[in-house]
């Protein structure tokens, strides 16, 4: 099953819902791989520090597919193990941004789904991470994926890029990807004792969108994960966080 997380909004934690989840499944003994699709390499930091190797990368995956003329890049290459068990990551770097205008003008929107078609076959799960705008790495990851988890901060903001996504996601579905679905919008950074997130909150279900049961607490307990580039699970299982992302992967998986 191939998962992206997306949000045209920055700040709504996209990459720590990416990172939590796929840490749930490694923990759960399947074998998960994180893409980090960020330019900002939020995802990267978090599962790897400051030891991402140089090169092997989703720019060097793409780059080899823009220059490799007579084979066929293997994806494997640029996967590495994280210090976690059964957790892998294709980490981003700042290269992505360079050579996007020249993927885009060489028509290499499918190239990301071609190699998950492979790699669907040695991991049990793969997890999404997008950059914060709709760009040809969120397409490709729309294109690829088989449901779209879409973070929600519980902001004016925020609910209007929601819509947006849901226009996209029915877009890619319509023109390129027919298996595509919104598994639900995920309300992260939840404050329980303020009353406008629920209320919120409830405007979406009004709409008629999928929204998950689970709840992600705004804790400084999730920076700290941050700055220790340990997820949650890891990092504090026993934390209400880490049985908050337990709940939220569970209600994922049973879609």
């Amino acid at each position: 099953m191939v998962r992206v997380v997306f949000n045209q909004k920055g700040g709504v934690g996209k990459s720590t819902i990416t990172c939590n989840l796929a840490s749930v499944a490694a923990i759960s003994g399947k074998k998960a791989l994180v893409i980090d699709l960020d330019s900002q390499c939020n995802s990267s930091f978090y599962l790897l520090g400051k030891n991402s190797p140089e090169g092997v990368s989703v720019s060097g995956y793409y780059n080899d597919i823009l220059y490799s003329f007579f084979t066929k890049p293997d994806p494997l290459r640029y996967i590495i193990k994280t210090d976690f068990d059964n957790l892998y990551l294709m980490a981003a770097d700042d290269e992505m941004d360079s050579i996007m205008g020249k993927l885009e003008s060489r028509y290499k929107m499918f190239k990301l789904r071609e190699a998950l078609d492979s790699l669907r076959e040695v991991y049990d799960e793969i997890w999404i991470d997008t950059p914060p705008a709709v760009n040809f790495y969120t397409r490709s990851a729309l294109i690829a994926a088989d449901q779209c988890i879409v973070p929600f901060d519980c902001d004016s903001f925020s609910k209007k890029a929601v819509e947006t996504v849901f226009r996209l996601a029915s877009e890619i579905k319509a023109d390129h990807n027919p298996k595509l679905e919104i598994s639900g919008i995920v309300a992260n950074q939840f404050q329980r004792n303020a009353n406008f997130p629920a209320a919120i909150l409830n405007e979406l279900k009004e709409q008629g969108l999928p929204v998950f049961e689970t709840l992600i607490s705004s804790s400084v307990k999730i920076k700290e994960s941050h700055y220790a580039s340990k997820p949650m699970v890891f990092f504090d299982p026993k934390h209400k966080l880490s049985s908050e992302f337990i709940s939220l992967y569970d209600e994922c998986t049973k879609i």
